[in-house]
């Protein structure tokens, strides 16, 4: 590890009470600088995850890997590509919602089985992940790490007798929840894998003539590969030398693509399930508008949550837009707040409100979600305490009422503000003239996806889980007790 500032564990959560996705992928087949470009595409993913970041490589017929607790910068050097070599890679960025935030717990994981190797890096969260570890450890199989993803490994191994694709597609079918899998062979084929409901986003894209796998486009753009196309749910793409083979071996089910995405986890320039962040986001900011109209002299987010809603919600009312709070871009998300009795520091040093702007103002504010609560508390204290006038919020999307165990980090209901409070119970705590969420159905209608009600999970808004899961679920690691 190069570099590294504050353990994984120290970034979670200290500067933002924000939910937290899984992770990002990236793969490349056939390139000869695979591990640089993939050393890239997982700059574009950083957002995905924080914890840990690695890469894995196919080189003389042997998985070689390298990865590390931090950030990419954190993790990767020139040395480190050097000892990458090779025309195939996969990588991965972390965040966990199951498994420790150790080391051990870094993405790509590589087994070795009869001469070969396979390293496997996952998105996502697989809802039956403890009883399949017990039933996989009551054959024979030795677990090496607490996280979810590794079961693909011991059921690939245990299939191999059908030989790879068979094996892959048995393994697979055993698997319930949320995935995105890129798996890379010590033969240097590269393998993309989704989800028969399709919760996770992944691309496939093309670099001179070379496949290119990703959690998001935004990852293709900045490597300069050609967008292709979104994998399908339930979909396995083989890449070899032989070219791309698709197979889609699942019955077709309900397709059920993580609405949050939308809202938070994508990065705006991003083209997700058909549609394009960036204005995906401004059309539910003009659907608050019509839902929530509220006189004011200006809108402004808080940076950089709610931005682009915001300039949809001005857009629509006419209401001028205004970034009436200044973000320090050189605070990371590893800063460490000093002590105990500085405790909203974190809050205060990441954003400095303008002063002359907002004082004696009418003001909305436009947020993406409010999981927690206490940093939005917080912030509007201060607005309050700078003398503005009156405070309206305005949420791009319902309140979060439900855990996620799809792959989102709030997991319990007790994290949920809005699971014990009213809307109007959370005005008064938050300390707001008024509040107001995007409806659901506004939401699903603004994403210009066709059928919205039939084409979304939307659990954390309703309670209504489309993939049951295991009693033991949490997001603590898979260990039985």
């Amino acid at each position: 590890m190069k570099n590294q500032r504050g353990t994984a564990l120290e970034r979670r959560r200290i500067l933002e009470d924000k939910p937290r996705e899984a992770c990002g992928l990236f793969g490349i087949h056939g390139h000869p600088d695979a591990a640089k470009l993939t050393c890239f595409g997982l700059y574009a993913l950083q957002h995905r995850g924080q914890e840990s970041a690695g890469i894995a490589v196919a080189r003389d017929r042997r998985v070689v890997v390298h990865k590390g607790m931090g950030l990419v910068p954190e993790v990767f050097d020139v040395s480190d590509m050097a000892i990458l070599e090779g025309s195939s890679a996969i990588g991965h960025v972390r965040y966990s919602t199951t498994g420790d935030s150790i080391l051990t717990n870094a993405q790509p994981f590589v087994v070795h089985y009869k001469n070969r190797s396979y390293a496997v890096a996952h998105n996502g969260n697989l809802v039956n992940a403890h009883s399949l570890k017990r039933e996989l450890e009551e054959s024979g199989s030795i677990f090496q790490t607490t996280m979810d993803s590794e079961a693909l490994l011991h059921l690939l191994v245990k299939n191999m007798k059908l030989g790879f694709e068979q094996a892959l597609v048995e393994s697979v079918a055993r698997l319930r929840g949320a995935f995105s899998f890129l798996v890379v062979t010590s033969e240097g084929e590269v393998i993309g894998i989704k989800d028969p409901n399709g919760f996770r986003p992944l691309c496939l894209g093309r670099l001179n003539g070379n496949a290119v796998l990703a959690s998001e486009s935004c990852a293709l753009d900045l490597v300069e590969a050609e967008f292709v196309r979104e994998l399908d749910p339930g979909e396995i793409v083989i890449i070899s030398d032989d070219g791309v083979k698709s197979i889609k071996p699942f019955p077709v089910t309900q397709r059920t693509f993580c609405i949050f995405e939308f809202i938070y986890f994508a990065r705006p320039d991003s083209t997700i399930f058909g549609q394009n962040v960036y204005m995906t986001r401004k059309a539910h900011g003009r659907r608050l508008a019509e839902e929530a109209p509220v006189e004011a002299d200006f809108v402004m987010p808080f940076p950089d949550s709610g931005t682009y809603a915001a300039l949809g919600y001005s857009e629509a009312s006419g209401i001028p837009f205004e970034m009436g709070m200044i973000r320090n871009h050189y605070v990371g998300r590893t800063f460490i707040q000093p002590t105990q009795s500085m405790r909203d520091f974190g809050v205060r040093i990441k954003l400095n409100p303008v002063k002359n702007l907002l004082q004696g103002k009418d003001i909305i504010i436009v947020e993406d979600s409010i999981i927690r609560g206490t940093t939005v508390r917080t912030r509007v204290k201060a607005l309050r305490d700078l003398g503005v006038r009156r405070v309206h919020m305005r949420v791009a999307g319902p309140p979060h009422r439900f855990p996620c165990h799809y792959g989102i980090d709030f997991s319990t209901r007790g994290e949920l503000i809005a699971a014990s409070q009213s809307v109007e119970e959370l005005r008064g705590f938050l300390g707001l003239d008024s509040l107001h969420y995007l409806s659901l159905h506004g939401l699903l209608e603004s994403t210009g996806v066709k059928d919205p009600e039939s084409n979304f999970c939307k659990a954390c808004f309703d309670g209504c889980y489309p993939v049951e899961f295991d009693a033991f679920l949490s997001k603590d690691c898979l260990e039985i007790t």
